[in-house]
């Protein structure tokens, strides 16, 4: 019986050792969701710059274009571990890739998309220092401690 695997990414190296790891582990007939949450920057690039003093255009402008650069990024890496899941054998009709706004934090919009009826969640570890996490935490703690209806895999 196959199952239903979120694959929670990003543009990281974790997140790529996820995908690999998962590659590896999980079988081919499994259905895989490689999952993404971005920042929604849309009303910040899309408020009327004519109503900003030009110091506020201009870092609207900057901080729009890293916006765009990091969404870049991110597709680019949800298409490469995608290719490499087709490589080591999944079906091309298996392989899904989505990219969400965020809404209200990258946690809970994992937590909230697992709840949709995944199996299993593969999520990268961040290189954060223990003082970090104990302090803030971290998405895959906040991921670990909030999914209650499918199994947390965590890579490092």
């Amino acid at each position: 019986m196959s199952k239903k695997i979120l694959i929670a990414m990003d543009e990281s190296a974790n997140a790529r050792r996820s995908v690999t790891f998962a590659a590896k582990m999980f079988d081919k007939n499994d259905e895989i969701t490689l999952f993404s949450v971005l920042p929604d920057h849309k009303s910040i690039c899309s408020f009327d710059s004519q109503s900003l003093t030009p110091p506020l255009q201009r870092q609207q402008d900057a901080l729009c274009a890293l916006e765009n650069e990091k969404k870049g990024l991110l597709e680019k890496a949800l298409n490469e571990s995608r290719l490499e899941l087709l490589a080591a054998g999944f079906a091309e009709d298996r392989v899904y890739q989505e990219i969400q706004p965020v809404k209200k934090n990258v946690a809970q919009e994992i937590i909230n998309k697992a709840d949709t009826g995944f199996d299993a969640i593969v999520i990268g570890k961040r290189g954060i220092s223990a003082t970090s996490v104990f302090l803030f935490g971290s998405v895959s703690h906040k991921v670990l401690q909030g999914v209650h209806a499918a199994s947390v895999i965590v890579v490092s």
